[in-house]
This record gives structure tokens, sequence and C-alpha cells, in this order.
């Protein structure tokens, strides 16, 4: 086998109908898919994890189209190979072929010249520009071209298509229909894959390749063999995500030394810094916030620090962030919080807002009661007055219970002086 192309580019679906996942976007009558059906695409944007199908999808579209597909990967690409692909576009118009399609691969890890480069042929429509990223485009891809492409989020695969790819590669693969393969339990093979599609289909191979016909792949023998073929750190796929779950678990559960271990294996696998400082701003509202309010502004800084202090000195930046907040007091209520009122606005719809919490521009409003009986709180003892902000039908509703920690208890002290019955416990 080890001359053969991978099982996951065997396994590459041809056409839409092939195609798994991502049904909001390519399922019938989805929005992707009908403008594929109606041949008028736009540049656009793929935003999802590995393995979900961004390269596979960008193919498809091309060949359903029947235009020329030109492809560059950001990790080996300059400015000089985005001009080359350009004029060879150039060239493709003018012996009258359709509009080529341009597809590149990461490309948040292109600079902000090399973005700058695309944007000429974007904008005249040399090419429909097709990119692929793991990482929120809002934060790398630059402005010019976000707004001259749509932007399309692709999930992680879910179980059932996962369990249905498992079962399509060992019933028609042209080298694993040549062994007997059995899948008794699915469990680790979903669990090690986490939802990535190619992933999956690599531990399916490297399972056909260290045993010996007829297999049987149980939980057991999956995890055996993951950890005698454990794979270096790679911030492109396989354990980026792993890594990064560990990193962040480690400050959750205060343990500084795991923690920076974990922010050294990002930085020598060559992680983007960046990647790293929004992760720790996420984590310092999610299982800090008031317990420490100053960890988000630490984070903050970090974040702001790493522009302009530039590598490798900003990994003592990066040590300094980690090993404080793993160090700090922990708290998720703000992040309970939220969660709880969305669920409730969800369940309750849209509730109009009470008459004495809305602005009277103009004395019609007023003579009809807007902001009729409101109380401001200045005016009273301890800028408080015991006021209902919520909609009728869900009056007297708690959604913030601050943590038990020093700087959240002496928070429901003040809330409960404030609110009573709402924080008697």
């Amino acid at each position: 086998m080890a001359n053969r192309q991978p099982l996951a580019e065997r396994m590459r679906p041809r056409n839409l109908d092939t195609y798994v996942g991502q049904k909001h976007l390519v399922g019938p009558g989805a929005v992707l898919r009908n403008a594929i059906e109606n041949q008028i695409i736009p540049s656009m944007i793929l935003w999802g994890p590995p393995g979900v199908g961004k390269t596979t999808l960008a193919s498809i579209i091309s060949q359903q189209l029947s235009r020329p597909f030109f492809s560059l990967s950001a990790i080996n690409s300059g400015v000089k190979d985005i001009r080359e692909v350009i004029e060879r576009a150039k060239l493709s118009l003018k012996m009258g072929e359709q509009q080529p399609i341009l597809f590149i691969d990461e490309i948040h890890r292109f600079s902000k010249s090399q973005q700058d480069s695309l944007l000429g042929a974007v904008e005249q429509g040399l090419v429909t520009l097709i990119g692929a990223t793991t990482e929120n485009p809002s934060f790398e891809v630059i402005s010019a071209l976000l707004s001259r492409s749509q932007t399309y989020i692709l999930n992680a695969i879910d179980k059932d298509d996962l369990i249905a790819l498992v079962h399509q590669a060992i019933s028609e693969d042209v080298v694993l229909t040549e062994i007997e393969i059995k899948v008794e339990e699915y469990e680790a093979l979903l669990r090690v894959s986490g939802g990535d599609a190619r992933k999956l289909l690599n531990l399916v191979e490297l399972i056909a390749n260290s045993s010996s016909s007829p297999i049987t792949i149980t939980n057991n023998l999956v995890l055996k063999l993951v950890q005698q073929n454990m794979a270096l750190y790679d911030k492109g796929g396989e354990q980026h995500y792993d890594i990064i779950s560990a990193f962040i678990k480690s400050i959750r559960g205060s343990d500084p030394n795991a923690a920076v271990y974990w922010l050294a294996r990002m930085i020598e696998g060559g992680e983007d810094p960046a990647f790293i400082a929004r992760r720790l701003l996420i984590l310092a509202s999610e299982d800090i916030g008031n317990a420490n309010p100053n960890a988000l502004l630490l984070a903050n800084t970090c974040f702001q620090s790493l522009k302009m202090i530039g590598w490798p000195e900003s990994r003592i930046i990066l040590a300094q962030t980690v090993t404080y907040l793993a160090s700090s007091a922990k708290s998720n209520a703000a992040y309970e919080a939220i969660n709880k009122a969305q669920a409730l606005v969800k369940k309750t719809g849209n509730l109009p807002v009470p008459l004495h919490l809305r602005n009277a521009p103009t004395k019609l409003m007023e003579d009809i009661g807007y902001g009729k009986g409101y109380q401001y709180a200045h005016a009273y003892e301890g800028n408080f007055a015991a006021e209902e902000f919520f909609p009728k039908p869900i009056s007297g509703t708690t959604l913030y219970e601050p943590g038990n920690n020093p700087a959240e208890n002496k928070i429901r002290e003040q809330l409960r002086k404030n609110w009573k019955e709402k924080y008697k416990y």
C-alpha cells in the first residue's frame, strides 16, 4: 500500500451528491448548492476545522462549473507565486475559457501584502477566489478581501456521516476491499478523529496497514495504535485542536506548570502567537470573569503587546499571561449567565420592552406612556432604585449567579443588599 495514494485522497468525493456533511450549505435547496446549480458563485472564504471538506468542496465547484482550477497553499507560496497564477488566469481568459477558480488553502497564513496582491484579480473578475481557513477570517483575512467575498462556515462532520464514511471506505475502496475488516466499536474511532473526516480515514488506513486480515476494529485496538503512532504537533491539522484543548483545560484547572508546558508545545510546533493570545482572551472571561477582572485586562494587553514586540520575545509575554491566568481564582458565572439569557430569549421570543424603559423623543411617545414611571437610579440613595427591568412575563428572573470566590462574594453581597429575594442565598 505504501506507493498508493492515501485512503483520504482515494475516497475524496467528486460531486455534491457524494459529498459528506455540510447539508446547510450544499444540501437540496441550500444557499451554496443553489449558487453552484445556477452557475453563479461569489468569491468565498470557507471557514471550518480540519478535515471537513473545504478543499474537496472547492474542487467540486470547479468541476461542476467546468472552470479552470488553480491551487496555491499559503504555507509555501509567496507574492511571486500569486502573480504567476494570475498571469495564467489572464491567459486562460484570453483563450476563451471560463473565469478560473483560484483556491488558496490556509489563506489565514498569507501576510497582508500577500493578501493585498489578490485584490486586483478579484476586483477585475480575473478569478473567483475560494480561500480555506481554520481560523476566524475576521481576524486573519484583510477587510478588503472579506468585503468582496462571502464567508461560509463549515461544521465538524456528525457521527452518522462519519460512520457512513467508514462503511463506504471498507466496502468500496480498491485497497480495503481486499482485506476483511469488521467494525465492532466506533467510539474510539470517532473520538480520536473529532469530526475530521481526513483524520478518520487516516486512522482506518493505519489500522489496515498495522494489522493482519481479518481485522476487527475495537476501541482497544484503536487506542493502542494511536498511542504507538502519536503524531508530532501539527498546527495545520492533526493535533492542533487536541493540544489547544489540553492548554485551555490546564489553565482552567489552575495548573500553571502544565499550562506553560502546552504553551511550549505550541510554540515549538510553530503555532501562530496571535491564535494563542485570542484563546487567552476568551478564557479570561469564560473561566475567570469577575473572580478576577484584571485577568481580561492582562490578556488584552498580551494580545496587543504581541503586535508591538514581535517574536521570539513575545513568548515571554505569553508565558507571563498563561501562568497568571492559571494561578488566578476561577469563575464561569458570566459564561453561564449569557448561556441562560440566550436560552431564555429563544424560549420566550421577542418580548416587548416595558413602557417605562423606553425613550420618549417625541410628545406622542410621551403621551402614550413611553418612559413614564422610570426611576433614575442616581436620584436615589446608594444610586439604586428597586425597579423591574425585565419584560413582565419573565420579571424576577435571576440569570447571573456570582461564583464562590472573594471577588464575587463581594458582588453577591451588594446584589443581595439591592435585590433581596433574588440573592437571598
